[in-house]
Formats: C-alpha cells, structure tokens, sequence
C-alpha cells in the first residue's frame, strides 16, 4: 500500500467534495474480532459512495490479519443499515458494515459508522446568522443529524445552547440507534416541540423527506460537507408526487412490490393490498428498478420496501410508482389532501 495514501483518505475516491476527510475504518477492533472468533472469512460491505475504498481497506486489513484469512468485498447496492447483504453474512465468520449505525444488533455484524472529522460550527454560525429564527424571537429549536456526524452531536448542541436556544431532541424508535439521529426513511427524531429544526449534514436527501414528514417545521440545511445553508422545500416534490397518484387513477392491474432486503420488508402491508384487490399482484426482489418491473407489464405499482425508492426514483419508473398511502388515495379509499410522506418505524 502506498505511504502516500493515508488511511481514510477520500481525495482520490471520485467523490464529490469541498473538503478533505478522513474516517476511522476501526481497523484494529476487526482484528481483534477475528482473533477472537477464529475467523477464517471477513466480509466487507460498503454504501455506494465509498465502494472505490473497498480495496485499500483490505489491503489494511491483510497486513494485520492471520496469512490465509479471506477477505471478501460485497457487489450488493447497499443504502442503509437495512441493506444488508445477507448472502455473504451466512458465508463469512465475520462480516463488516460500514457507514451506518447499528439497526438491527448482532453479535455476527461489527458496525463501523465512519465518523466524519469535517468541523460543524462553521456551518452552524451561517445557519445562524442566515436562517435561524434568534433566540430571543424563539428559542426552541430541534436538533437532528445523521449517523457520520453523531461524533460531533454534543458540540452542537452546547454551540446552540451558547446562544441561549432551547435545544429539544429525542431518540425516535428502535430503527435508530442515537438519540437526535435521522434516517432516509425514519424522521421520529424530529418529532419535538418546536417549530424550527436544524439539520446538520451532508447533502438534501434526509432533510427533504424531514421537511415532507414535518411540513409544518421549518427545516434548516447547515450542511458542513458542501459549505451551504438552505431552507428544504418541498414544492416540487410535492407536484412529482401529486402527478404520480393522478396517472395512477386510471389504473388497472397493479403491481405490489415487496422488497426481500433484510430491514425492508414489509410483509402484511403488502399482502392486504393483494388480499383487497383482485387486480394486484404481489412481486417479490431484492433491487426494485426500472427494467425490471417493466417486464411485468402493470399499469401501475406499490412499493412496500424502502420509501425512498418511491420518492427518490419515482420520475425514473415507465408506471406510476406508489407508496403504500399514495396507493390508498389512487384507489379512491382517502382523499387526495391526506398524501403524507412513507416511512419505515420498526420494520424488521
């Protein structure tokens, strides 16, 4: 491995970023694991923005490993904790999980979150200048971020405190693992009293569907990765979705998908729709995408597994793609005005 490249260093990955990071691999507490168990075969999964790291973490951790341990890198698209690829985890002794925080606890998966070292009060201070509501005017904010910069969740905190806000935050359900933290599809942690809350993070992706789940906050971006404070709008998403439901009005057949990744399923969601429909056709995968399901032919589809692959992939479907409540007010069941964004709680 080369000197020049130090450990977690993310420059040369292709990803697009305004800083330099590092993240901690925790390469000594896989070792450690390994020895402990007697470990022939490590698998290692990583979320799709940090797969080009892949081999130079194991590399890493050959140096350090036993001669003749095996050391395998997951192919699977992996977006979350609940994308787990579940066919390596019956084939290695121990398996490995970066860029998430624990949602499902086991003694066979070893959770490394991959902390960000990129500074947050910065970001904050334009948030404050910019956005924020001063304290004086209303001091209740809500606080949440994301598992990379749960490192830093304490410093916030007491930054904001420092300007005399009063700081609310909570730990949603089971599917999270610390308190303040927000998935792309579980938003609990915002469920405080307070008519502002700040998000602080890389990217538009979790505030967005924050600010669709909580449309009646004001959802602030300070995101330290990109240096840009903005407020999240859901205008057009709102349309997108909107649009979706009308076309599917009209519909005929309809296709139910139930998605078999580990933390995605939900099971009795999608067998009431088939057992209420005689047009609905429950379609079982793992990857929902596009060409598949145009080989099926429907008019239309619910998706049961991850919302976001409604949400965020919706424009890319050749049929109305529907979220399990979008499919309720299509078939005529609810009102139009009660369209409310999916998420998953608990879902295991």
């Amino acid at each position: 491995m080369s000197q020049e490249r130090t450990e977690g260093d993310l420059r040369n990955t292709g990803l697009s970023l305004k800083h330099d990071r590092e993240w901690d691999y925790e390469i000594d507490r896989i070792v450690e694991a390994v020895e402990e168990r007697d470990a022939e075969t490590v698998g290692l999964q990583f979320p799709e923005g940090l797969k080009r790291r892949g081999p130079a973490v194991a590399d890493d951790l050959r140096e350090e490993l036993p001669d003749g341990t095996q050391v395998m890198i997951s192919g699977q698209p992996c977006y979350g904790a609940c994308d787990l690829d579940t066919y390596m985890m019956r084939r290695t002794d121990v398996f490995v999980h970066f860029g998430h925080s624990p949602m499902k606890e086991s003694d066979k998966i070893i959770y490394v979150p991959l902390f960000s070292n990129v500074e947050v009060t910065p970001i904050m201070e334009q948030a404050f200048e910019e956005e924020l509501v001063p304290a004086e005017e209303d001091p209740d904010v809500g606080l949440v971020t994301t598992a990379q910069h749960m490192n830093k969740f304490g410093e916030m905190r007491e930054w904001l405190e420092a300007r005399d806000y009063e700081v609310h935050t909570r730990r949603g359900d089971e599917r999270l693992t610390h308190e303040g933290q927000v998935l792309g599809c579980n938003y609990a942690s915002a469920d405080v009293d307070a008519d502002q809350i700040l998000y602080v993070g890389g990217g538009k992706f979790h505030p967005l569907g924050l600010a669709m789940e909580h449309p009646d906050k004001k959802v602030i971006i300070a995101d330290p990765v990109n240096n840009a404070v903005t407020v999240a709008d859901t205008e057009q998403f709102m349309k997108q979705r909107y649009g979706a439901v009308h076309r599917a009005m009209d519909a005929e057949t309809w296709g139910v998908i139930f998605c078999t990744k580990i933390g995605q399923g939900r099971w009795e969601v999608a067998q009431d729709i088939v057992a209420d429909n005689d047009d609905a056709y429950l379609i079982t995968m793992d990857e929902v995408t596009p060409d598949r399901l145009t080989n099926f032919g429907m008019d239309a589809y619910v998706n049961t597994g991850c919302p976001r692959i409604t949400t965020d992939d919706g424009p890319q479907f050749k049929k109305p793609m529907l979220t399990p409540g979008e499919y309720e007010i299509a078939i005529g069941e609810k009102p139009l005005d009660s369209l409310e964004f999916d998420t998953f709680h608990g879902t295991w």
